[in-house]
């Protein structure tokens, strides 16, 4: 029987730590109803304002949401968050309300919101930053509401 080694195996070198401030983006998708109406407003600005969008009858949008958290990779997992977090974030604060459903009528965070595509970011940002843990930071909301039609929100502050 050999004789039992006494070496121990060297320590494990810690990574390398790389210092930069990083953008990761999770995209998730959902379908909606609404109606663009001020219900303040006569039918006729209505009518004037959102056009066809302000159809008593709704109309809907196959919606892709794009949320991107800023910050520096952790040096223990590279991650500045794991996006499978982020995706889990996302599915309950934004996709389990408003997928497949009105968003004037069947969303209590939307309601007496006239639900455009501007007021929807931040509607949004305002249900995704609570669950987002430093250091990771809420960079950016941008909602499509289709492929040539979106906005962005940067939160209260804006870029500046």
């Amino acid at each position: 029987m050999p004789a039992k080694s006494t070496r121990r195996k060297p320590a494990a070198k810690r990574p390398k730590v790389l210092i930069g401030t990083v953008f990761i983006t999770r995209q998730v998708h959902f379908n909606a109803a609404h109606r663009l109406h001020n219900p303040s407003k006569s039918q006729k600005w209505n009518v004037e304002q959102y056009g066809l969008c302000t159809n008593p009858h709704w109309h809907g949008h196959n919606y892709v949401l794009e949320v991107t958290v800023r910050g520096q990779p952790d040096a223990d997992t590279g991650y500045i968050m794991d996006l499978s977090r982020l995706k889990q974030i996302l599915q309950r604060a934004i996709l389990d309300h408003c997928d497949h459903h009105n968003l004037n009528e069947e969303v209590p965070f939307l309601r007496g919101i006239i639900p455009s595509t501007e007021n929807l970011t931040i509607a949004f940002w305002q249900q995704i930053a609570p669950h987002i843990k430093a250091p990771a930071r809420l960079h950016c909301v941008r909602l499509y509401e289709t492929p040539r039609n979106f906005a962005d929100y940067y939160g209260p502050g804006g870029l500046f």
